[in-house]
């Protein structure tokens, strides 16, 4: 990690294990256990994909702390261009992390929920079903809470690449795009709730490429090394 290009290469990986992991936990594991709209359906798939739904709780902690180390492998890279934006960006995302892996309480009450506990019992089974959708829909919400910070990192993010003179310019251009997606896309799920998310979809276009380019391209040495002496 002493050479720019290491570091960049570094950060570039933690990127991809992080969408590698969210991808496994929404697509491999959210959607096909839960039905939108049926609750029996919904507590019934997990109840018998019981594993499933717990390595989709680890994925999703696992990603959180590969998260944690990312902003730390990119303040070591980027701190040239600005120290200060580059530690905001940092705070940005340690504010979100805790949000997102307390609001994982949420996905554990659903697995006492269909734990089959004695103390259960006193609710009938609609009841439990009913329970089980709501705590879900209490995971979703708080990931959009957390989906805030998630996007406002973004935004140094992107001012630093934009004006670092060893990334390119259109890249950092992109990432504050993303912020704005990921912004615009929770306040719209907030304020109206049957909009829908879309805008965070293509919100991973600025990214994928971000982390792609720093895994195989890297940093231009030569202009970070200017940098780098610019800012001692």
């Amino acid at each position: 990690m002493n050479s720019p290009q290491k570091t960049a290469r570094v950060a570039g990986f933690l990127y991809l294990i992080i969408f590698c992991l969210a991808l496994f936990a929404e697509l491999f594991v959210r959607q096909s256990l839960i039905v939108p709209g049926d609750a029996t359906t919904t507590a019934n798939n997990i109840m018998a994909s019981d594993g499933l739904f717990r390595i989709g709780i680890v994925s999703f902690l696992i990603e959180q702390m590969v998260f944690l180390l990312l902003p730390l492998v990119l303040y070591k890279l980027l701190k040239p261009v600005n120290k200060n934006i580059a530690a905001l960006m940092v705070i940005l995302v340690l504010v979100g992390i805790p949000i997102a892996m307390l609001n994982l309480l949420n996905q554990f009450a659903v697995l006492l929920l269909v734990s089959g506990a004695d103390y259960l019992t006193a609710f009938e089974a609609d009841q439990l079903h009913a329970q089980v959708m709501l705590f879900l829909d209490l995971y979703q919400h708080g990931i959009f809470i957390a989906k805030i910070f998630w996007g406002l990192w973004l935004f140094p993010l992107g001012y630093l690449v934009f004006k670092s003179g060893f990334l390119p310019r259109i890249l950092g251009i992109l990432l504050i795009i993303s912020g704005l997606g990921y912004l615009i896309d929770d306040f719209m799920v907030l304020l109206l709730p049957n909009s829908g998310a879309i805008l965070s979809l293509f919100a991973f276009i600025g990214e994928w490429l971000f982390a792609l380019w720093l895994l195989i391209k890297g940093v231009n040495v030569e202009q970070w090394e200017k940098r780098a002496l610019e800012s001692a």
